[in-house]
């Protein structure tokens, strides 16, 4: 590992030798920090052209020890065009909105780099800093929003564009460093861009705090579905479907499997815009299947297989939460809402009957399934039970085999969809779904 560069993606391999000594904790867990520091760059992104070794510095015909800092950086003849805000926007990737310190343009046009070439990886931290990102007084923390076993969320505001933001508080233990699903959710997220996964905007890291910025949405579709007092409008369940779905793909394409879908984890604003959030489960899915845990999702929406032990699974994981989530939306009640994992088990044979052999593959082998000696159940139409979602019993029909489960990117072209026209279909991964689409009788105060 280069710890000069401290890029934590890379593996420490410590050779098996009773002569030598294992690396200390501290130095683990500075990995851990540089890995933070390495990312908060590439938070907001751009594609720079990367050298042999991995790294950018002599990218701008400059030595390492000249791009330090932007002050300290060597004076440049720019003098061909005049540098704009909006260039330095384009150049490091910021929002339009963004207020650059006092200053700031005219000394980022003595030391950038001309445009033709890329800027290295340490110029770029250091003009980041310098504008205010990475430190804790660039955000006004205003109310607490939530609290969980390892994190704190409080709504917050940005004195670099005054939007409002969520602030991510993830406690740091003595000499454990950031948690596993603090380094993964930051892993994911700076390469997941999609208009229906939350924004990660800024990471900053204190000896006793990680914090992660994040765009701020209103709410989630848990809150959501109280506010509507459980009855949502049939319509507005096919616009937040459709956006489920379009973020899942888009994760599914890049062998991202997110784990933890439930209706506290899909943030949701004024606008109806829906994003995937909580990445903290989520996992960058080889090829081929990898043996993951599983005690991942939230038991409600759990699927079968992996309530039954299975650690081999992929993207069907998400489908299965997917259908369950539909249904909460359509009813206003959980579908599956068991308090153990048998008694989850129970509620799921009740409704889609005590798997067989034929219905199951390999299932009457397990043992698992037979310490439970669950009674004989017969499936029932999940119609029955969910009258508005009539004609989606086709594809939304939650299958006890994983690989019978419907894709996302098939759920998408279903012929439920079609009523919001061929332009939803055909959307840039950075585009949103009209505003317009949805029903605004049904928007909070």
């Amino acid at each position: 590992m280069d710890r000069e560069r401290g890029e934590c993606s890379k593996k420490i391999y410590v050779p098996f030798n009773k002569t030598k000594k294992l690396p200390k904790r501290s130095e683990i867990v500075g990995a851990t920090e540089s890995f933070l520091k390495v990312n908060l760059a590439s938070i907001v992104h751009e594609n720079v052209k990367m050298g042999s070794d991995g790294e950018s510095d002599q990218a701008s015909g400059t030595s390492s020890d000249e791009v330090q800092s932007p002050v300290r950086v060597r004076m440049r003849n720019n003098h061909h065009r005049r540098i704009s805000n909006e260039d330095i926007n384009k150049r490091l990737s910021l929002p339009a909105d963004i207020r650059l310190p006092e200053g700031y343009l005219e000394k980022f046009a003595m030391n950038s780099p001309p445009f033709d070439k890329p800027m290295s990886r340490r110029l770029r931290r250091a003009s980041l800093s310098e504008i205010g990102f990475g430190k804790l007084e660039t955000y006004i923390k205003l109310d607490k929003l939530g609290e969980g076993t390892y994190a704190t969320v409080f709504k917050g505001r940005s004195k670099l564009t005054d939007n409002l933001v969520a602030l991510k508080e993830i406690r740091l233990e003595h000499e454990e460093g950031a948690p596993c699903t603090a380094i993964r959710e930051v892993s994911l997220l700076k390469d997941l861009k999609h208009a229906n996964i939350v924004t990660l905007h800024d990471i900053i890291h204190t000896d006793k705090c990680l914090t992660l910025v994040f765009e701020y949405l209103e709410k989630d579709l848990k809150q959501y579905m109280d506010d509507c007092g459980s009855i949502m409008s049939v319509h507005n369940v096919k616009i937040f479907l459709f956006q489920l779905l379009r973020g899942l793909a888009y994760c599914h394409r890049r062998k991202v499997l997110h784990r933890d879908l439930k209706p506290q984890n899909l943030l949701i604003n004024e606008k109806g815009e829906l994003k995937l959030a909580d990445f903290g489960l989520a996992r960058a899915k080889s090829v081929p299947t990898k043996t993951y845990s599983n005690e991942v999702v939230t038991l409600w929406y759990r699927p079968p297989d992996v309530l039954l032990g299975s650690t081999e699974y992929s993207t069907p994981i998400d489908m299965w939460g997917v259908g369950c989530i539909f249904y909460e939306m359509i009813t206003g009640r959980p579908l599956f809402p068991g308090s153990t994992v048998e008694d989850e088990l129970h509620l799921i044979f009740r409704i889609l009957g005590t798997p067989t052999e034929e219905s199951w593959p390999g299932i009457t082998t397990s043992e698992e399934f037979k310490t439970y000696n669950f009674p004989r159940y017969h499936a029932e139409p999940l119609v029955n039970h969910a009258p508005r979602c009539v004609g989606l019993d086709v594809w939304t029909r939650l299958c006890f085999e994983a690989k019978k489960r419907v894709s996302a990117e098939d759920a998408l072209r279903h012929s439920y969809f079609r009523c919001l026209g061929d332009q939803v279909q055909t959307l840039a991964d950075s585009k949103y779904i009209q505003s317009d689409l949805f029903d605004s009788s049904q928007r909070w105060s």
